[in-house]
């Protein structure tokens, strides 16, 4: 009996020390040392200077190019600063993998919002940092037509004209007392034009809302009011007037951007286990599980269907609420729009790298990808840019159908801003002259026949950073079936993809190993009582 004792207790012994060490074990107890409490921040709340001193902005400005150019009297080489910045060129000279290079930016990128710049300049330079754009006749040399206040008035009354005239300030704007009190850019500053992108609040982005101007902890852990109160400039750090940012929709490289990790260590958890995941994974993906918490963003726009008026010839404006998060509103300019906030990121393999579809290009398929994103799994074992290797990130994906010219198998531009009479669609709602006008303006040839094609463009989410305890779990992606990763394959991803082969041959591997200790030790025993 003793004997059979002894042979169960080993046999049940390495039994017990597996399912102990499983159920106890905890990732996060593993520690590694880090240091995310002396986080970087410079943080500029306002220029040490009171500007209401100054005689030369003492005085009753006639026009906004006086106020600048009382401004470079004393900011002297600010205008060969701010001619680099892509706010002013509204282009660049960019790469992408495969293609060469190319000049790009809103001046020529097409989007599946208002389509594109060109033609449309008397509205879309409302967000231009100058005064008097035309895409043609802009004199891009003269100083004086740079716009300092926009990013630089501390009263929050300075704005670009709401009628469309190219980007300049209504009568009514006060601007000697704005050019007395301007200051470092505030968000107020920056979401003047990065908000309303797209044509509403948070309409583009998805990220970039109104409410970040005062939000709360739960809407944006960085720029809580009553937490880090963060500006944009603490993580868009400037220098000489460049603008740290990179947005795949008008850039293709990975060149001037900004990272976590330019605050941030590299290894922010007190989990080992956790920190591993930032080779794969980027901290936007875990940490802003959810986008448009607030004001709702665009997520589907139908041209298709604009231009309908009544039996009157009064434009339609009507909504229909499919759920308490999303709506669909359709008006004769736009057409059908679909509405949707608390939305969870769609999660894609990025390494920084962006390829695009440009007007030039020809539609060889049924859907065209405005935007197309380089990087997959296999990309961190052969990395096409070893210091920007694949990981996961969440994006915004933005569908749609416009205007395309199915002869010549390219999309259109479409001019929608001007007068009665001009042709304009938001004037006349006639599609071919419309078109004409649009195609005329980027010198491309039109057949005069035009079809709607579905589209895709894709918007990082990188702003409304949740608090910790809101980011995703482990069971959000680490699960069989319903995890946020579903749509990720070609890579074994834990808990959610299973083999049957693996499983049956480790269950195999634990038996043996247990029948082989127990074996031993049973001979072992047998062996001494023996030699006894």
């Amino acid at each position: 009996m003793k004997k059979f004792l002894q042979i169960l207790f080993i046999i049940l012994l390495p039994i017990i020390i597996i399912f102990t060490i499983i159920s106890v074990w905890e990732p996060d107890n593993l520690r590694d040392p880090f240091d995310n409490e002396t986080i970087k921040l410079s943080q500029v709340t306002d220029i040490p200077v009171n500007h209401n001193q100054f005689p030369e902005l003492k005085q009753d400005f006639d026009s906004v190019e006086q106020v600048t150019k009382a401004c470079l009297q004393c900011h002297n080489n600010i205008d060969e600063q701010l001619m680099l910045n892509e706010h002013w060129n509204w282009k660049k000279l960019d790469t992408i993998p495969g293609r060469g290079n190319f000049e790009m930016g809103k001046e020529n990128i097409l989007n599946n919002f208002c389509i594109g710049a060109s033609s449309n300049e008397k509205l879309c330079t409302k967000c231009h940092a100058g005064y008097g754009y035309t895409r043609n006749t802009f004199d891009s040399t003269a100083t004086q037509n740079m716009d300092c206040i926009v990013c630089h008035d501390g009263t929050g009354t300075y704005l670009k004209g709401k009628d469309p005239g190219y980007g300049l300030p209504p009568a009514s704007v006060d601007l000697s007392y704005v050019a007395q009190n301007v200051g470092s850019p505030q968000r107020k500053n920056c979401g003047l034009c990065h908000y309303f992108g797209g044509g509403s609040n948070n309409a583009k982005h998805g990220d970039l809302d109104v409410v970040l101007n005062a939000c709360s902890r739960d809407i944006d852990v960085h720029m809580d009011k009553n937490g880090l109160n963060f500006a944009c400039i603490d993580c868009h750090s400037t220098e000489n007037h460049n603008i740290p940012g990179n947005l795949p929709m008008v850039s293709s490289s990975p060149s001037n951007t900004i990272s976590c990790t330019d605050c941030h260590t590299g290894a922010p958890h007190k989990s080992r286990l956790l920190n591993d995941h930032y080779t794969q994974v980027a901290c936007q993906t875990c940490h802003i599980p959810v986008y448009a918490k607030d004001a709702p963003t665009k997520i589907y726009w139908d041209w298709s269907d604009a231009g309908q008026l009544d039996a009157d010839g009064n434009l339609l404006d009507s909504a229909i609420e499919i759920s308490a998060d999303t709506t669909i509103h359709y008006d004769s300019k736009h057409g059908s729009i679909t509405y949707a906030k608390n939305l969870t990121p769609e999660y894609m393999w990025y390494n920084g790298y962006t390829d695009h579809h440009f007007i030039e290009d020809s539609i060889m398929s049924d859907t065209v990808y405005l935007t197309s994103l380089f990087g997959s799994y296999d990309d961190n074992i052969h990395p096409m840019d070893p210091q920007n290797p694949s990981k996961i990130y969440p994006f915004k994906v933005m569908r749609g159908k416009q205007p395309y010219d199915p002869i010549n198998k390219t999309l259109i531009q479409l001019n929608t801003i001007g007068g009665k009479g001009s042709g304009a669609f938001w004037a006349d709602f006639d599609w071919q002259a419309a078109i004409n006008n649009g195609m005329d303006c980027v010198n491309m040839p039109y057949s005069g026949q035009y079809d709607f094609i579905y589209t895709e463009s894709h918007w990082p989410i990188a702003h409304m950073v949740s608090p910790a305890e809101n980011a995703l779990t482990c069971e959000q992606c680490h699960v069989n079936k319903g995890g946020v990763l579903d749509n990720l394959t070609g890579f074994y991803l834990p808990g959610r993809d299973r083999s049957k082969f693996i499983e049956i041959a480790g269950i195999i591997f634990i038996i043996l190993s247990i029948v082989g200790v127990s074996t031993h030790a049973t001979l072992r025993i047998i062996n001494r009582k023996n030699c006894n």
